[in-house]
């Protein structure tokens, strides 16, 4: 009897085992059913989400939102700026469809969005800088002017201050807080101790609309630098192959801008430059005199070819210390870009068409031609 009880014993601990095993075993599957319920309800209000946040807010809604981009905006606050006014649903979900279609340079401006527009379309609006809204004004700074000339002409047309506008650009406190604003563009060079203004050469000419009535010098002086860096920003990286700066080519193209009379020429002038500087001759070009002058005068007289200044290129050789006038893209890219020409003398005639010589008699012989 004993032995039997022992066995029903040990009998029954097994069947409780196996029923504890049983028992764990559904536990076990009912929790991994749980998680993969879970997982898979997870996924689909994810994925519903995520699509949701890929479409457009409202395909039905025909309202304008006027969203402000303001300059050197990132795409993490042109994000948020979004979000915040209605145009996307999630701010992080634009950023990483952004980032995964390899899209930049957005321009800053004020729009006028609506909640119906796919990503694709805001994204498109955004670079662009299509603005829907009408500017109340265009200011329009022609190429080939200095500091002082782009301070007139915005006087005339906004009625701010030229003096004001002059000395805000020249202030050591703008240039310094520009320079940490725009490090790539605005370098050390821009204080070498013969440069006379630091941001000559670096308001950008356009057309730039305006949307208020009386923008401050600040803001225009800073919408202007911000044109230069996004112009600037595609020879960055061939600068850096080259091994050559940012204030290099902008007085380089500064030079042509102001030589050149025609599109054409500014490569066939940009080879002259070149083959002067390989060997080490002056670039002799008079719009630096009169720049080194600081007047405008209709002819150089031979007596200004010998002022001494470090802006001259006859009595100095090489390129001068900074621009001396602000320079538009064609002359930007044909200063990176000259013909293959063995022209080291080129001049003028009455009507501005330009003449090209190899040699210095060649040279003097169209002097006799043209300008006599």
């Amino acid at each position: 009897m004993e032995n039997k009880s022992k066995k029903e014993i040990m009998f029954n601990r097994m069947k409780n085992k196996k029923k504890e095993v049983k028992l764990v075993r559904r536990i076990v599957l009912v929790i991994a059913l749980f998680i993969i319920l879970v997982g898979a309800i997870g996924g689909y209000i994810g994925y519903n989400y995520v699509k949701g946040a890929l479409s457009p807010m409202d395909p039905d809604s025909t309202e304008k939102v006027t969203v402000e981009i303001p300059i050197g905006s990132g795409i993490d606050s042109i994000s948020s700026t979004l979000e915040k006014n209605g145009i996307i649903k999630d701010a992080r979900i634009f950023k990483y469809y952004v980032k995964f279609n390899n899209q930049s340079d957005f321009q800053a401006g004020t729009y006028d969005l609506s909640k119906d527009m796919t990503l694709d379309e805001i994204i498109e609006s955004l670079k662009t800088g299509k603005i829907y809204r009408e500017p109340l004004f265009s200011l329009t700074i022609p190429e080939g002017l200095t500091l002082e000339q782009i301070g007139e002409v915005i006087e005339k047309k906004t009625g701010n201050s030229s003096k004001e506008f002059f000395e805000l650009v020249t202030s050591d406190e703008f240039v310094e807080r520009m320079m940490a604003k725009y490090p790539a563009l605005l370098t050390e060079e821009i204080k070498g101790e013969n440069v006379r203004y630091a941001l000559e050469g670096y308001l950008y000419p356009s057309t730039y609309p305006f949307f208020e009535e009386k923008p401050t010098n600040e803001e225009i002086a800073e919408m202007l630098l911000a044109q230069t860096d996004r112009t600037m920003a595609p020879y960055y990286e061939l600068l850096q192959a080259e091994e050559k700066s940012v204030h290099w080519l902008l007085t380089f193209a500064s030079l042509l801008e102001e030589e050149a009379t025609a599109q054409t020429d500014r490569q066939k002038i940009s080879s002259v430059f070149y083959n002067r500087l390989e060997i080490d001759m002056p670039l002799q070009t008079d719009p630096t005199v009169l720049y080194a002058l600081g007047s405008h005068k209709e002819r150089v007289l031979y007596e200004d070819l010998e002022y001494e200044n470090p802006y001259n290129t006859y009595t100095n050789k090489g390129l001068p210390p900074g621009p001396i006038a602000n320079a538009g893209k064609s002359s930007i890219e044909a200063a990176l870009d000259p013909e293959d020409t063995e022209y080291f003398y080129f001049l003028a005639d009455k009507e501005g068409k330009n003449y090209f010589s190899v040699t210095y008699e060649e040279h003097l012989q169209k002097i006799d031609e043209h300008l006599k």
